[in-house]
């Protein structure tokens, strides 16, 4: 006698529910793993930040430590590419503190160069050149803070603060990996 069609159709539909609930616990576990052992090593990255970040791509279901690296700079050129679309967008603006104006123009360009410099990073990290990564990734950093450096400095508030904030933390995340991979591969 064969089993009845419906406790073989549930018992495939159990199977299946397992293995993706495993598969996914897989992705959520290296996240957690990774985000802990960047915090701890690195003052720039948070874990809440870490693992908030990560877990909002619903795309990554990344098994390992690479597959995490290359999310991270993914999210940062999404950072970057929106940054600078908002600060096209802010100078439009008639009215705007001529002071204000001089910094959104000053971060517009640096948020421009780095745009490159972030598909040349992936190009680098995919090649496993992870030095050269690196000194791109540190430049994405550097721009984010000049950027936020430059309001601070003429006294005025920026209207950038947050994605600067943003794309610092994420530079901070992605070079954090980068350094856990160049040290086992060594």
């Amino acid at each position: 006698m064969s089993p009845c069609p419906s406790v073989s159709l549930l018992l495939i539909f159990f199977l299946t529910s397992l293995h993706a609930a495993s598969a996914d616990g897989g992705s959520t576990n290296i996240i957690y793993e990774t985000c802990k052992k960047c915090a701890q090593e690195d003052p720039n990255v948070s874990y809440k930040f870490c693992v908030a970040s990560l877990e909002s791509n619903p795309y990554c279901h990344c098994d390992n430590l690479r597959g995490l690296g290359l999310v991270s700079i993914k999210l940062l050129r999404h950072n970057v590419t929106r940054t600078r679309s908002y600060t096209e967008k802010l100078l439009k603006s008639k009215k705007m503190d001529p002071s204000v104006r001089a910094c959104l123009q000053d971060c517009l360009e640096l948020y421009s160069d780095v745009v490159p410099t972030l598909a040349e990073a992936i190009r680098a990290y995919k090649d496993e050149r992870y030095g050269d990564a690196n000194i791109d990734l540190s430049s994405v950093m550097d721009a984010s803070t000049t950027c936020e450096d430059g309001f601070t400095e003429k006294g005025t508030g920026s209207p950038l603060a947050r994605r600067n904030k943003d794309a610092f933390r994420l530079s901070a995340l992605a070079l954090s990996i980068i350094t856990m991979l160049s040290r086992s591969s060594h």
